[in-house]
This record gives structure tokens, sequence and C-alpha cells, in this order.
């Protein structure tokens, strides 16, 4: 992985994390240990199947399916 690459998905990480804490009122705890826990977080750390070159609005989407119904949409 690239430096390019590993510095987009740190921006992505935390953007995501802010987005949970936003949405479910989590702490700054819970929230990036319930993202690094993620199916889409493991996505998203894959190169191979390019998430991080989505903007996080678009990732979330995953995220909130995933933790709201067990299934990555």
């Amino acid at each position: 992985m690239t430096q390019d690459i590993q510095f987009q998905i740190e921006c992505l990480e935390a953007e995501l994390a802010e987005m949970l804490m936003a949405e479910y009122g989590w702490d700054i705890h819970r929230a990036p240990d319930e993202l690094y826990s993620s199916i889409t977080f493991a996505k998203l750390n894959d190169p191979e199947c390019g998430l991080y070159y989505q903007g996080a609005v678009y990732i979330f989407q995953f995220l909130k399916s995933e933790i709201e119904t067990g299934n990555v949409a």
C-alpha cells in the first residue's frame, strides 16, 4: 500500500469515526472500536477493493447498514 493510499484511509477513518459519534452518540473510544471491527473497515483497507477512493458519506452508508442490520449493503 502506498503512502498516498494510507493517508487517504487515515483521513477517512477520522471522518467516519466523527460520523459515528454524531449518528449514534458514541464517545471517542467506542466509535473507533466499532469502526475498526467492521467489515466495511476491512474493505476500506483493501487497496484492491478501491473503497478508499469514495467519499466518507458514501462509505458511511455501508457502515451504517452493517451496524444496523449486520449486513454490508
